[in-house]
């Protein structure tokens, strides 16, 4: 009688453990984190970083998991998936441009002037005015990171004034305002997904491309480009971005580590991208880019049209312009 009586205590202990265990495992949310950018790439530090933060705090609860260069695929594929559910966050930058025309303000040529500028465009516009946009496309931005001050590498000279642009075959991002300000300053421009850029530069399909330091290096474009202009046309943001759905059907507790932690990282993000910009054009420089600065007033003057546009085609265009300018250092 003692023996069956011990036998069924172990039996019920033993399902017990199995219950608790599988609840466990299912409560347990594994959360993909795709991107774009290379090993080595900003993109990549910061989607690292965070995910180790992230998961440190979320102690079990949840864990994300970082997936770059593409490997979830492109940016537009990438925010496909988040309607989806089928990736839970990525980090689109231009080509956001492209989902609501006001996120051109962050395209205009020479906009932002600093880190510390576009801070407080991000605080005073992005936040009260832009992000609440994005949820009628069926997404949440829940932080705004960094892809970087931009500038131009090409095979065919040196960049100097936006006349030595003229007929250059120049990659950009799939962002329309992008394209639109090339080719007011003379340059085809194509745009074109970031993960077939180092072929299409290898293979002379296409002249040149402009991105910052840390995708240029990352993704080894100094290998197969000869030329470095230091332009800074456009700083661009990185948005930290969400499917509203599958958002929503998160536990409350897990939605506020990560959007706490999304907004941590900027200040990490701007300390490492500013490190990154002195490192990288060094070695840009010692891997034998011919590198020079080009006329920025030249290039500020030839911007008009753009703003011009801008302002007149969207809706409080021209209103954030003059605001994010009276932000400036």
């Amino acid at each position: 009688m003692e023996h069956r009586i011990i036998n069924k205590m172990f039996t019920l202990t033993f399902a017990l453990t199995v219950l608790v265990a599988s609840q466990a495992l299912a409560q347990a949310v594994n959360l993909k984190f795709g991107h774009v950018g290379a090993p080595g790439s900003l993109f990549a530090i910061s989607a690292d970083e965070f995910a180790r933060r992230a998961n440190a705090s979320l102690a079990g609860k949840a864990k994300v998991t970082v997936f770059g260069a593409s490997q979830l695929g492109k940016d537009k594929e990438l925010l496909q998936k988040l309607k989806l559910g089928t990736v839970d966050f990525s980090l689109p930058s231009t080509v956001m441009s492209s989902v609501i025309d006001a996120f051109g303000l962050f395209e205009m040529p020479y906009m932002v002037k600093s880190r510390s500028h576009g801070a407080r465009i991000i605080n005073d516009i992005f936040w009260p005015k832009l992000s609440g946009l994005v949820a009628a496309k069926g997404y949440k931005i829940i932080g705004v990171w960094e892809n970087g001050f931009r500038h131009i590498t090409n095979n065919t000279r040196p960049i100097d004034v936006p006349a030595d642009l003229q007929g250059i075959k120049l990659r950009t991002p799939k962002g329309k305002w992008r394209v639109k300000m090339f080719k007011s300053y003379g340059a085809n421009p194509t745009p074109m997904s970031f993960s077939e850029v180092f072929v299409a530069l290898q293979t002379g399909v296409m002249d040149g491309q402009e991105n910052p330091f840390a995708q240029i290096h990352s993704a080894k474009f100094h290998e197969v480009q000869k030329y470095l202009t230091l332009t800074g046309h456009v700083y661009t943001p990185a948005y930290v971005t969400v499917g509203s759905k599958k958002w929503a059907t998160l536990p409350g507790d897990v939605r506020s580590v990560l959007e706490a932690t999304a907004r941590e990282m900027q200040s990490f993000v701007y300390s490492r991208a500013a490190e990154l910009e002195i490192e990288l054009l060094a070695n840009l420089k010692a891997g034998g880019m011919a590198v020079n600065s080009a006329d920025k007033d030249a290039f500020i003057s030839a911007s008009k049209a753009i703003y011009d546009e801008y302002a007149g085609s969207v809706d409080g265009g021209a209103g954030m312009v003059a605001k994010a300018q009276s932000l400036a250092d």
